[in-house]
């Protein structure tokens, strides 16, 4: 379990980048969701927490790849393959993320 901050500290429509082995990126959605993917795009090495976020899609900054915060899986070209998910939860206002033990699913 990783802590990554005060579910406070996360405006809705924003993203953090979680510096871990695998970097992670944390976002939360307009409607109060909270999702975490690899924070690296399967397409070229670009930083998804800093890329566009629409809905439950967030959309590379690099080459306008796109990925389905709950599946993981690119909607778009010119990603083919999917990032990791990986499980969030709240305890006691801090966000905590739970990495997925295989690749393309959450824990």
């Amino acid at each position: 379990m990783i802590p990554v901050c005060r579910l406070e500290d996360l405006p809705k429509g924003e993203a953090v980048r979680v510096d871990t082995e695998r970097p992670l990126a944390v976002f939360h959605t307009e409607d109060g969701e909270l999702y975490a993917i690899d924070d690296t795009c399967t397409h070229q090495d670009a930083s998804l927490s800093e890329g566009w976020l629409e809905g439950c899609l967030v959309e590379c900054p690099l080459h306008a790849a796109s990925f389905d915060l709950r599946t993981g899986e690119p909607t778009c070209l010119p990603a083919r393959r999917p990032v990791r998910t990986h499980r969030v939860t709240v305890e006691d206002g801090v966000i905590h993320v739970y990495l997925a033990a295989r690749e393309g699913s959450a824990a």
